[in-house]
């Protein structure tokens, strides 16, 4: 019997970096290590096409599932590793093959040392003949094989494989930089957070919260799921806004239709201002284009005037079926459905401004000093660090 003993895992997308491709690779070995930190028994060998992570006879289940959360990962095929020796390849070819319950299989080379003597197709014709020789129900299908052997001939090694998953796809997270991310409690942001975070860029999550109007199982709510979204992201950082005086002051100052329009001003306000503070170059939301009335295209417009600091929306173009898809495939959903309302959700009038006018929006902020309110919610944010060994000290 012969037992797999290495991951074998894939860039994808780090491929066509070109001279920013060791940076991206050296960020991408450093979270891998970080996720796998658990097994301190396994080994790692970070080479200019793949990372191999040696299993030492541990289970591979856990370590393949845990890396299927790290960005930046195409694909992950596990493997055996040979000596370079023909006679090697052929018979690890033949062992792995008896494992397998199939009928059919094809053998698929890839020489990536082109000093090895024998070619790619002479290295398939004299595995496949071995293995039929000495397993006489298998066939060879080219077309449709239930099993595809794979072989890479490489410079210190041969690798065997016959399974082979995909990743999270995307980049390395940090490669692409820190958002300042509008974080609801909602099903659309912590999903917008999750696509941000598969793009390499880390988070921040700023929150408005309106006392008593909101109650604490929001704030609850906000933990569970960037519990959850630890698992692309080992520290995020919540910043915690009081908003209710700025909320008061502008259903004392405006109609209700177009309170929600004032309120969205007043929260990428903040977000501008906090993002500024915390050096991230960009804002990000959970908005999709149409859903609600303050993400038409024209009341995107007027709310987007207050900032001109980049503001990203992963799910623009996405329905809610679609996010409510990815929601459930990151483990999120059923936070987000959990009866707890943000202050958006209660303060949302009965006919709201869905074509805002920003002059009228504009006279409306004149009628109320927000800068002053915004400044003094700015002094007054509260800071969590979640993450799954969080200590006081992280707030320095």
């Amino acid at each position: 019997m012969i037992t797999y003993d290495h991951i074998m895992i894939r860039f994808g997308e780090l491929s066509t970096k070109g001279k920013n491709k060791k940076d991206f690779i050296r960020t991408l070995a450093d979270n891998v290590k970080n996720a796998l930190k658990d097994w301190p028994e396994l080994s790692f060998d970070v080479r200019y096409d793949h990372i191999y992570v040696g299993l030492n006879n541990l289970p591979y289940q856990p370590v393949i599932e845990r890396l299927q959360d790290v960005s930046g990962i195409h694909a992950l095929s596990l493997v055996y590793r040979a000596s370079k020796d023909i006679e090697d390849i052929k018979n690890s070819a033949l062992a792995l093959m008896k494992e397998e319950n199939a009928k059919t299989f094809k053998v698929k080379v890839k020489r990536g040392d082109k000093t090895y003597p024998i070619i790619s197709d002479e290295i398939t014709r004299i595995v496949a003949s071995h293995v039929l020789r000495n397993t006489p129900d298998l066939k060879v299908d080219v077309h449709n094989p239930e099993v595809l052997l794979s072989i890479e001939v490489r410079q210190e090694a041969a690798y065997i494989f016959t399974k082979t998953v995909l990743g999270a796809g995307g980049y390395p997270l940090g490669v692409g930089g820190k958002t300042m991310h509008m974080l609801s409690g909602g099903i659309d942001s912590p999903v917008a957070a999750y696509l941000m975070m598969k793009r390499g860029v880390s988070i921040e999550c700023i929150h408005f919260a309106s006392p008593p109007y909101t109650q604490m199982g929001v704030i609850y709510k906000l933990e569970d799921l960037l519990k959850v979204l630890n698992r692309y992201q080992n520290r995020i950082r919540l910043h915690i806004v009081p908003f209710t005086k700025i909320q008061e002051a502008i259903y004392d100052n405006a109609p209700e239709s177009y309170c929600i329009t004032l309120m969205r001003r007043m929260m990428f306000r903040l977000a501008d201002a906090l993002a500024k503070r915390r050096r991230c170059p960009v804002i990000s939301s959970g908005e999709s284009i149409g859903q609600v009335a303050s993400q038409t295209l024209q009341s995107m417009h007027v709310i987007n005037a207050v900032t001109n600091t980049p503001v990203i929306r992963p799910l623009a173009t996405s329905d809610k079926l679609e996010i409510i898809k990815i929601s459930k495939k990151i483990g999120t959903y059923d936070i987000s459905i959990r009866p707890y309302e943000d202050c958006c959700t209660i303060f949302t009038p009965k006919a709201p401004k869905t074509m805002p006018h920003q002059d009228e929006v504009e006279a409306f902020e004149k009628k109320f000093d927000y800068e002053s309110l915004i400044k003094e919610a700015l002094n007054n944010i509260e800071v969590k660090i979640i993450s799954p060994n969080a200590q006081e000290e992280d707030l320095l």
